[in-house]
């Protein structure tokens, strides 16, 4: 069973088919202060809100049971994402659920501001009959500049185009054809865009490189008489220079529904400006956008959870239930690999490490693969709990570069992935395949070439290849009534007589006794007893 928190309110038909569910508990509790939702984290599985509730790096660090973070709404501005992400918490939202809602407000603030429906409207309330002083602007013919080419900006841009504007867009990620296929003449620099604009509308989230977008400087290389939308989120117009661009006269007006502070001050000068038009954050408010959010949130939550399924993930890759069934035996033998590695490397400061996928491997998602090797890797040395949500953060936090990449080539083996790793003196390599979906083998060690189970506990020593060692160390593990379940040795240039490597699979773990006896023979050069997860065993550390 597991136990979905919701702390902000929620339509009635998501949080039916959050309770209708056999495996999902739902805890309902609005109103909660910060010390007591985090309080409440510590007994859930997952999270649903809203804009009301904050959750901060002082709310998330600890949650050890918390495993999913669902924003019922397109914006996380009031998640800590490198916090959650620190804390191996998947974070995802509903883009989809209220595009239109969005779109529409959006367009229904471009048409009220461009014909002065608030203030004419207020005017009609007062008695008075004022048709000059209303007299606005039609928005035909007009260019518009649409800042964010995602699925509301997108959606914003076709209808006005069916209102017959020109449209205009910046987006660094879209395509050009897909921008023309929608009519959108694309633009890279936003600054070559806004000069072209009667009016400019944004639609991108709130980060570090779109906060005070359209700031001061960017206002006055505007076209004087400029009218600016923001519907997406408080911040990307600087305020302060907005209120001083309208005042001057540069900027005709501005429709706003979303602040820097919501609700804004009382003293805030764009809500007393009579050429802004304001309303309080309405954007994704009709009752057809509530129901689709919270149904929305409810499924992917549920999908999550019961499936390992992510969706609309913002901290890691997408990756469907199906996804997740065909790839698990690639994320469970990058896992082990790294988690060998980090055990052979011992407390040799890792400098880097790469990964490279060969043959089946390669046309799975790398970077997901690469941050199972990686949460191996570093699992065994830190404290805190990693997974592949957190992996590669932790490994940046530390300095450690990780690489990953890939050949459709097939070798000797159909599917291959072999890594390396970087320390402070030297490097250690592993390369491991499968059998199957279930059967994983270690074939490559350090340039010997084998073939070991990549599971339990794994003695590994180091020796001279000479006549009488192998019935020297089985005596020593009879002694001490350790039993061997797998053998496998690999010879250097595979030659008789040299320097050679063999993996013991073990049923129970050695004694302190048996293992000196064993690394004091004096053909052993060296010994190393390593822990890997039992074949087919749950993976946890996925995070999902």
């Amino acid at each position: 069973m597991y136990r979905v928190l919701i702390t902000d309110n929620l339509s009635p038909a998501g949080l039916k088919l959050l309770e209708d569910h056999p495996e999902i508990e739902v805890d309902v509790r609005s109103g909660l202060s910060p010390a007591e939702v985090r309080e409440a984290l510590k007994e859930a599985d997952g999270i649903i809100i809203r804009s009301a509730t904050k959750l901060t790096p002082e709310l998330l660090d600890g949650q050890e049971r918390l495993k999913v973070i669902v924003r019922a709404g397109v914006g996380v501005d009031n998640i800590d994402l490198p916090a959650a992400t620190r804390a191996g918490i998947v974070v995802m939202n509903t883009p989809a659920g209220n595009t239109t809602s969005t779109a529409e407000h959006s367009i229904a603030m471009l048409m009220a501001l461009s014909r002065n429906i608030g203030p004419a409207s207020q005017s009609m309330r007062e008695g008075k009959w004022d048709r000059k002083l209303y007299t606005g602007t039609q928005l035909s013919g007009k260019t518009i500049g649409v800042v964010g080419l995602g699925r509301i900006g997108l959606s914003v841009a076709k209808r006005c185009r069916g209102l017959e504007m020109t449209v205009v867009g910046f987006d660094p990620f879209l395509s050009e054809e897909k921008a023309a296929e929608h009519g959108i003449e694309l633009y890279r620099d936003v600054d070559e865009l806004i000069p072209r604009c009667d009016y400019i509308t944004v639609h991108t989230p709130l980060t570090d490189e779109t906060r005070g977008l359209l700031n001061a400087e960017r206002l006055r290389n505007c076209k004087p008489g400029v009218r600016i939308v923001n519907c997406a989120r408080g911040g990307i117009v600087d305020e302060d220079d907005l209120a001083d661009a309208i005042e001057s006269g540069h900027v005709s007006g501005a429709a706003l529904d979303v602040f820097v502070s919501e609700p804004p001050s009382k003293d805030s000068r764009l809500r007393s400006l009579p050429q802004v038009l304001c309303t309080p954050h309405l954007g994704a408010s009709t009752d057809e956008a509530q129901e689709q959010v919270a149904v929305e949130a409810a499924d992917i939550i549920t999908a999550f959870l019961v499936k390992n399924e992510v969706r609309y993930a913002v901290n890691m890759a997408p990756i469907s239930a199906q996804e997740v069934a065909g790839l698990k035996p690639y994320l469970d033998l990058s896992y082990r690999l790294g988690l060998l590695l980090s055990q052979i490397n011992g407390a040799k400061a890792i400098k880097s490490a790469s990964l490279t996928l060969r043959g089946d491997a390669s046309s799975k998602p790398m970077k997901l693969i690469s941050a199972a090797f990686t949460s191996g890797l570093l699992s065994h040395a830190l404290e805190d709990s990693v997974n592949i949500i957190n992996a590669e953060m932790m490994a940046r936090d530390r300095g450690i570069e990780i690489t990953e990449s890939g050949s459709s080539e097939i070798g000797a083996f159909s599917t291959l992935i072999a890594a390396t790793v970087e320390h402070e003196s030297g490097h250690l390599e592993a390369a491991g395949t499968m059998f199957g979906n279930e059967f994983l083998r270690l074939v490559k060690l350090d340039g010997y070439q084998m073939d070991a189970y990549l599971d339990g506990l794994m003695l590994l020593y180091k020796h001279r290849d000479v006549p009488g060692l192998i019935g020297a160390i089985g005596t020593t593990c009879g002694k001490y009534q350790v039993n061997i379940s797998h053998m496998a040795l690999g010879r250097e240039k595979n030659e008789p007589g040299g320097n050679a490597i063999a993996v013991l699979n073990l049923d129970s773990e050695p004694s302190a006794e048996a293992l000196e006896e064993i690394s004091s023979h004096p053909d052993v050069t060296g010994i190393k007893l390593v822990h890997l997860p039992e074949a087919g065993a749950p993976l946890p550390w996925l995070g999902l």
